[in-house]
């Protein structure tokens, strides 16, 4: 999603952000939540509205799952159709527009939208009416009642809300009658699936003893969720959900392998709003782990954490060459671990690092492309790797904590990577590092390390064997507790300001899981993955090689332009099992997958990462993408190693995990400096670079002999560079 931040002039809000007091605190409301370019802007009555139904969302989710316990379906029923409905208050489905110009354009959408809402608030109150039939003892509610006096209404009232919201155009601060049809529609879908869904008819799903009316619901569901995934995610999304779709109904007639024998349109749509689709593994992680996450992501925001990593970053690190770009790696892999989303961490984190990368003297594409690495590498640093983790622990059955270790290795050498880049490139321009006196103060920060008590809670707590959720609950309350003694106490106001924020947050990543549960149902129901899996079976036949190439590049495919979270769901229905297939370990396989999921965000030609970076920096969108791609290589060649050494992610003796660590962080840095070309000091021409990048893949696959002779080969690099020093020298 590319997301407008308040204050997104690059120098300008390097102003508005980096205010220097007595102590040198650089950064201020640098995790503060980005408003989108189509988010309404609510003032009074409405804006009390809205943040009350924000509040009660979140509070809602914290309390079901710690208190309350709510049948599972329903939960995630009633999860999804929150954030449909503060979706389409929040977000317009078409640009804002000036007063006197909207008055022109919005009074014929008003009146067809007002049309559509008869028919919406009819389908509304049917669902009482069949309600209140099996109150009375009625087992199945006819047919004809369900398609006449529900499912064409609804339809109806959901197709004209849809596209009347499309050139539906009004001030920012204005509501609209389009998106009020399409939430009674949500409110609508969410009833029927209760009252009839939630029944003993719920074992029918699938049969021709479904009732009718699940299928008109999952058909104005499955719309009303592709058009909010269009206002918060772009287009790419949908537009892979509905070649899905199409596949569903075309497939049959398809050649080859993607031929099947084919599902009539209401088979199909009485299983897709079920745990084989919309409310399967992926709303079943969004509905638990990821709401609870981002709610201690927005209790960290509101205590102003956020602030207080970026700060603590530069203290630590913006003295040395290029300083601002290793800020930008640590404090972005913090953020961007916890917030969870690469391109909504490059705009805040990134509107202060890459002003002052820039200062330093890296080129507009270089700050960019810093940005957009660290902050796509945030997704894959434990503990939470933003919600892949909790997906993949969801999908494979294998325990969080087993992931979250898993992942420490492979963390590690990618940012490694990226910090090599970065001090290469510093070295080879003779950059500096920021001033003493334009630094924050190391023992204020210091003194304030406590800050980090509540991810220390959170990691003890996973590892102490407590649940996800429990430990998730402890590490919010305890962010809450520890502001107390810093300078932003939360009180009831902050308090509640954090559920606000956490709603308006988790919108996007809710609807994107939902949206993301349509194509996963596709591949289950049609069976395409297993197919997909006997495809890649025939490729191994010739080379494991050649098939984990052909994995990866339809894993980059899948996530180009996608969230990591719908990427990794995706990918992990298509590419996985076929990587099982092949006598690949799960957890090997399901890793291989999410990290070419995640590295999407910075690989061309569709980096959406690497396109908001550049939106900050002023640069080219696919030259910062291009760059990106360059500094974060290492997350191109690490996965292809799990394959032939497990120790990598911790798989093994600790001799043979230490050894695995150092060999392939110095593979790593040989990598980089072949990728830059400086090495000892001073350019490498060619032949030293080709022979780094040699070295760099024997010792990164982690074989004694490959070991040694990567060594090798790095020592021969060496000389070669010492050899030419003197003639540099004099040059």
């Amino acid at each position: 999603m590319t997301k407008e931040h308040p204050h997104a002039g690059g120098e300008t809000q390097l102003a508005e952000n980096l205010t220097v007091n007595e102590d040198h605190v650089l950064a201020h409301n640098v995790d503060e939540e980005p408003v989108e370019a189509n988010r309404r802007l609510f003032t009074g009555v409405l804006l009390k509205v809205v943040v009350l139904l924000a509040i009660a969302y979140s509070g809602f989710h914290l309390y079901t799952l710690n208190v309350a316990p709510m049948e599972t379906w329903s939960f995630r029923i009633v999860h999804v159709a929150g954030a449909l409905v503060l979706g389409f208050l929040l977000f317009a489905g078409a640009r804002f527009v000036s007063g006197e110009e909207g008055a022109a354009r919005h009074r014929w959408t008003t009146w067809f939208a007002a049309a559509a809402l008869i028919p919406a608030v009819y389908a509304l109150y049917q669902t009482y009416a069949f309600h209140q039939m099996i109150l009375g003892g009625t087992m199945r509610i006819p047919a004809e009642l369900e398609s006449w006096h529900f499912g064409w209404p609804l339809l109806a009232a959901t197709g004209v809300g849809i596209v009347m919201s499309w050139f539906h155009q009004r001030e920012r601060a204005r509501f609209s009658v389009p998106d009020l049809v399409l939430i009674v529609c949500s409110v609508a879908v969410a009833a029927y699936l209760l009252v009839v869904f939630n029944t003993t008819m719920r074992m029918t799903t699938g049969t021709a003893f479904a009732p009718v009316g699940i299928s008109f619901a999952a058909v104005a569901g499955t719309a009303l969720i592709m058009e909010l995934t269009r206002r918060v995610a772009g287009m790419a999304l949908v537009v892979i959900a509905l070649v899905f779709l199409a596949y569903v109904f075309a497939g049959p007639y398809l050649p080859g392998f993607l031929g099947y024998p084919g599902l009539s349109v209401q088979r199909f749509f009485s299983q897709v709003y079920t745990d084989a689709g919309i409310l399967g593994p992926t709303t079943a992680v969004s509905s638990t782990y990821i709401i609870l996450f981002i709610i201690f992501a927005a209790f960290l925001q509101a205590s102003k954490v956020g602030d207080y990593f970026v700060n603590f970053a530069f203290a630590a690190a913006g003295w040395s060459r290029g300083g601002p770009a290793k800020v930008s790696i640590f404090a972005s892999g913090l953020m961007g671990m916890i917030n969870g989303t690469s391109a909504g961490n490059v705009v805040s984190t990134g509107s202060l690092t890459i002003p002052l990368m820039k200062r330093v003297g890296y080129s507009k594409e270089s700050a960019g492309a810093v940005e957009a690495a660290a902050s796509t590498g945030g997704q894959i640093m434990p503990p939470i790797m933003g919600a892949g983790a909790f997906i993949m622990a969801e999908i494979t059955g294998i325990p969080y904590t087993d992931i979250a270790i898993a992942a420490i290795i492979p963390a590690i050498l990618y940012f490694a990577s990226v910090y090599f880049m970065v001090d290469f490139e510093a070295k080879k321009l003779g950059m500096r590092g920021m001033r003493e006196d334009e630094l924050p103060n190391l023992r204020l920060m210091l003194r304030q390390v406590y800050l980090f008590v509540p991810i220390i809670i959170l990691i003890v707590a996973l590892f102490q064997g407590y649940s996800v959720i429990r430990a998730g609950t402890l590490a919010t309350i305890s962010a809450a507790v520890v502001s107390w003694i810093s300078p932003n106490k939360m009180g009831l106001r902050q308090i509640l300001h954090a559920f606000e924020i956490a709603a308006y947050m988790s919108i996007q990543i809710i609807v994107v899981c939902a949206a993301a549960g349509v194509i996963v149902g596709v591949i289950s129901l049609t069976g395409v993955g297993a197919r997909f899996s006997v495809l890649l079976l025939d490729v191994a036949a010739h080379s494991h090689l050649l098939a984990l190439v052909f994995a990866m590049f339809i894993s980059i495919l899948l996530g180009m332009g996608m969230p990591t979270t719908a990427a990794y769901a995706v990918a992990a229905s298509v590419v996985a099992p076929g990587l099982v297939q092949l006598g690949i370990e799960p957890l090997t396989a399901h890793f291989f997958v999410f990290y070419f999921a995640v590295v999407s965000a910075i690989t061309p030609p569709v980096a959406l990462a690497s396109y908001a970076a550049a939106g900050i920096s002023g640069a080219n969108a696919m030259s910062t993408s291009v760059a990106s791609f360059r500094i974060g290589i290492a997350a191109f060649i690490v996965p292809f190693m799990f394959f032939y050494n497990s120790a990598l992610l911790m798989e093994g003796g600790w001799f043979e995990i230490a050894r695995a660590l150092i060999t392939a962080t110095f593979g790593v840095y040989l990598l980089s400096a072949g990728v830059l070309g400086w090495f000892a000091r001073s350019a490498a021409p060619a032949l030293v670079r080709l022979l780094l990048v040699a070295a760099a893949l024997l010792t990164i696959e982690g074989g004694l002999w490959t070991d040694l002779a990567g060594i090798g080969l790095a020592v021969v690099a060496m000389l070669i560079q010492r050899k030419r020093a003197p003639t540099l020298a004099a040059a």
